[in-house]
C-alpha cells in the first residue's frame, strides 16, 4: 500500500505546482484550489504512506485523498480550464480516485509489501 499512498503524495505535489506549468496562476480561484487541495492530498497520502497499514475502508486519510481525486476530476469544469490542464487534471484526479479505492479495497497486510 505504501506505493500508492507515495504515488499519491507526488501526484499532490504535481496538483501544487499545476497552475504554473499550465499558466493559470492568473485565476485565483483555480490557483488555491490546487494549491490548497493539492497540500492536503500530498499530507494525507504522506501520513497514510507512514502509518504501518493504510489498507482497508476504515483509514481515513484514503478516504481524504479519495476526495480530492474526486475534486480534481470535477476543477477543469469549475474553473474552465486549458485543454492540457484539463485532460492532466482529470486523468491524475482518476488515478487518484483508483489507487484510494485501490488501498481501501486491499487486505490488511503488515508484511513486506504493505
Amino acid at each position: 500500500m505504501k506505493w500508492r499512498n507515495g504515488l499519491a503524495a507526488l501526484i499532490g505535489i504535481w496538483f501544487i505546482i499545476s497552475p504554473w506549468v499550465f499558466s493559470y496562476s492568473n485565476d485565483t480561484g483555480a490557483l488555491w484550489t490546487s494549491i490548497v487541495i493539492g497540500a492536503i492530498q500530498l499530507i494525507v497520502a504522506a501520513w497514510a504512506m507512514g502509518k504501518s497499514d493504510s489498507s482497508g475502508w476504515g483509514t481515513w486519510q484514503t478516504w481524504i485523498y479519495l476526495l480530492t481525486g474526486i475534486w480534481f476530476i470535477i476543477q477543469p469544469f469549475v474553473y474552465a480550464l486549458s485543454t492540457g490542464a484539463t485532460w492532466t487534471t482529470v486523468i491524475l484526479g482518476a488515478v487518484t480516485v483508483i489507487l484510494s479505492l485501490w488501498t481501501m479495497g486491499a487486505k490488511s497486510n503488515t508484511g513486506a509489501n504493505a
